[in-house]
């Protein structure tokens, strides 16, 4: 079964989650602060982390830098709706999705186990090896030239998509569609985010993914 860590301070939103969690038989784990967060990741393996942006005690993005600084487990932000600039700060700091309060639960639980479903190895799956660029795809890893980057789940899903179909264009609309599995997904903006923060991670190795301006990327195999 998988676990899922909700770092809530709202306690009705928070063991509505927990219970929602449960009845899709996940193992749902509870803190009320980001201290109290952290200190129960360091304590499990978690499959999934449910943030929200608006924590007491420890700052919220705090929370998330360090979670991240250790892990790439999947981290889903629990927002205000007015709260964009928060939203792509989180992003910037390794999140992968999000929901604004007031939420359905069936909304919460749907980008949960398709964030689940994407991050579990595929042991068929076989690797690939692009221009110094080693995508280990049974064990969810990327290295160049050897030397191992650490990418955050949805920097990994849109490097894969971009790489299975190198030489070909991917609109923005099938990207966004790709990561959060809806057609809105997290905008224009947070793609924006993600594409800068993958392009930085890959350094020299950048050239490769272009933009086709008002259209989307595409990865290059250049001469």
């Amino acid at each position: 079964m998988k676990k899922v860590l909700i770092i809530e301070g709202d306690e009705l939103l928070r063991e509505s989650m927990a219970h929602d969690f449960k009845q899709d038989r996940y193992i749902a784990y509870t803190a009320k602060d980001g201290q109290q967060g952290l200190e129960l990741f360091a304590a499990h393996d978690f499959d999934l982390v449910v943030l929200d942006v608006m924590l007491p005690e420890l700052d919220s993005w705090d929370v998330c830098r360090r979670i991240r600084d250790v892990s790439k487990v999947p981290i889903i932000l629990v927002t205000a709706s007015s709260d964009e600039e928060d939203t792509l700060l989180g992003f910037d700091l390794g999140a992968d999705d999000y929901v604004t309060k007031p939420f359905k639960p069936a909304v919460l639980m749907a980008r949960a186990r398709r964030l689940l479903k994407s991050a579990s190895p595929d042991e068929q799956q076989d690797d690939i090896v692009l221009c110094g660029i080693h995508m280990n795809k049974s064990a969810h890893k990327v290295s160049i030239e050897g030397t191992p980057i650490n990418l955050t789940h949805t920097e990994y899903t849109i490097l894969l998509s971009l790489m299975e179909h190198k030489e070909q264009v991917i609109t923005r609309d099938t990207l966004i569609t790709t990561i959060w599995g809806y057609e809105q997904g997290g905008g224009d903006k947070a793609l924006n985010t993600h594409i800068r923060n993958l392009r930085y991670k890959l350094r020299d190795k950048a050239k490769h993914i272009t933009t086709v301006v008002r259209v989307g990327y595409k990865f290059e195999v250049l001469k």
